[in-house]
């Protein structure tokens, strides 16, 4: 709290110095004196980032931004620059729910995983020890493609529920979509079913205040996830909860990347298509995957929900292979969803198929990609033809040219927005869930994913990303290296903020 107070005093210094120096007529002692204040803020703020020891190109570039951009310099770098080392400001958080973790896992009796092969077994021992939560074999899992299965089948099930219905969502709109889901939840609210609502207060902002006070008036309990009103001087605007978790009375779970809103089902004109995958569990993942929902309640509500918890008992008689539910964000080890996507990619012996409407690869996974088409192996990324933004559109695409150089095949989707986050490795690994293959997922949003080792379930997602190349285009090397001037251009300026996507 004390840092956070100083780096906006020096943003405050940092102005009036400007002004006084530039739109004054004051004495030249007094212009003296805030040009020595302003060079005295920037010595500090350049000698604190050399002590945070990042990549010395990185230092470099930040403190030529901050000397050649007088004060929109420093405030980019306030809330851009030093986003991934703002893991204090979860601190408390993320303290609570690792010991919240490392106390459930402790009644959980360790799996038995022999039945996986080597690979397997190789991703299985680092997501063993790389994540709070536990691998189930006691588990069932099921692909929903697009928003008419997943919607159908969400709906289906609220109806039905008897005890609880706890809901967490980036994007929850006033729709019709999102319209017929409230009235759902409002009537189990009132025949004395517990609904908990939890939405981002920015991926939220189309939900209108009077559908959130008509939720509360029924008895629904309804929170805004890092309300922007508050999150300004904080610096914690920028932190999104990117979750989508359905759990409904403890036995069944939804996963993955659909929002609540009229253009997941394909009906925004604007956007057309939405290719998109969600999942369900049933089981053991369930329990972990409420897990992850019941900690963010008790950060957004204050209420200590998990001490009163009974323990876990719906497991499924015939799992189907290993399951684990993986939470990633500010509020975990950092980078770790960057760390299990590496190390899925890494275990590949065969093929490596990737799916993400958001690739921009840090160093690290950029390099196993490259590696892993050097060595001979199947390596496939589908993106969307036409992305929902300039940067990430050519951001995306400005990594394509290495790509194609070492061997890797991509594929650009033609049919409409392809919004899926997938990885499937060896036809009998994958990985399915809300994080993007960029910054903005492995470090500043709050994630969740599943993954699969050995399920039935992969068969249905392989089969699936097999239809999705026959309405993509597969890019040729030799046209690509040919295009535009213009192109190149717009590619390696998004590329200039590749850090922050």
């Amino acid at each position: 709290m004390r840092r956070r107070r100083m780096e906006f005093v020096f943003l405050f210094i940092l102005i009036a110095a400007v002004y006084m120096i530039l739109f004054t007529h004051v004495s030249f002692n007094v212009k003296l004196f805030f040009i020595g204040l302003y060079i005295f803020v920037m010595v500090v703020t350049m000698f604190s980032l050399m002590l945070e020891n990042r990549f010395a190109h990185e230092t470099l570039l930040w403190m030529y931004v901050l000397l050649f951009f007088p004060v929109f310099g420093y405030v980019f770098y306030l809330f851009s620059g030093q986003l991934y080392l703002k893991g204090y400001l979860f601190r408390s958080k993320r303290k609570r729910d690792r010991e919240e973790w490392k106390s459930l896992v402790t009644h959980v009796s360790p799996p038995d995983l022999s039945f996986l092969n080597n690979h397997q077994q190789s991703f299985a021992a680092f997501a063993k020890n790389a994540s709070e939560t536990t691998i189930s074999t006691s588990s069932q899992t099921e692909v929903l493609k697009n928003g008419n299965e997943t919607f159908t089948e969400i709906i289906k099930q609220l109806k039905k529920a008897e005890k609880f219905i706890h809901i967490e969502y980036y994007i929850f709109r006033s729709d019709r979509l999102g319209t017929e889901i409230i009235d759902i939840l409002i009537e189990k609210a009132k025949v004395g079913v517990e609904v908990l609502f939890i939405f981002d207060a920015a991926g939220s902002l189309s939900l209108s205040n009077n559908e959130v006070k008509r939720m509360k008036n029924a008895g629904i309990k309804a929170y805004p996830f890092s309300p922007l009103k508050h999150g300004f001087f904080n610096q914690k605007f920028n932190f999104r909860n990117h979750r989508k978790i359905i759990i409904i009375d403890g036995e069944i779970g939804f996963v993955g990347g659909l929002n609540v809103g009229e253009e997941y089902l394909g009906r925004n004109k604007n956007i057309g298509f939405w290719r998109d995958t969600h999942m369900v569990l049933k089981g053991e993942a369930v329990y972990m995957l409420h897990t992850v929902f019941l900690l963010d309640w008790e950060y957004v509500s204050g209420e200590d929900v998990l001490q009163e918890r009974p323990a876990f008992k719906n497991k499924v008689e015939h799992g189907d292979g290993a399951v684990q539910v993986v939470a990633s964000g500010p509020d975990t080890q950092q980078g770790i969803m960057s760390d299990f996507y590496y190390s899925l990619i890494t275990s590949a012996t065969e093929s490596i198929w990737i799916a993400s409407p958001y690739f921009v690869p840090n160093q690290a996974i950029k390099a196993a990609i490259k590696h892993a088409a050097i060595k001979g192996l199947q390596v496939r990324l589908m993106v969307p033809a036409v992305n929902d933004g300039f940067l990430t559109q050519y951001g995306s695409r400005s990594y394509f040219g290495e790509l194609l150089q070492f061997g890797v095949e991509v594929y650009s989707y033609k049919k409409g927005f392809l919004h899926q986050k997938l990885i499937i490795v060896d036809g009998d690994m994958a990985s399915i869930g809300t994080a993007n293959m960029d910054m903005r997922s492995f470090h500043l949003n709050f994630e969740v994913n599943v993954f699969l080792m050995g399920s039935r379930t992969i068969d249905d997602l392989v089969t699936h990303y097999k239809e999705d190349m026959k309405d993509s285009d597969k890019l040729d090397s030799i046209r690509y290296n040919d295009r535009g001037f213009l192109e190149r251009s717009k590619e390696s300026f998004a590329r200039l903020f590749s850090n922050v996507l």
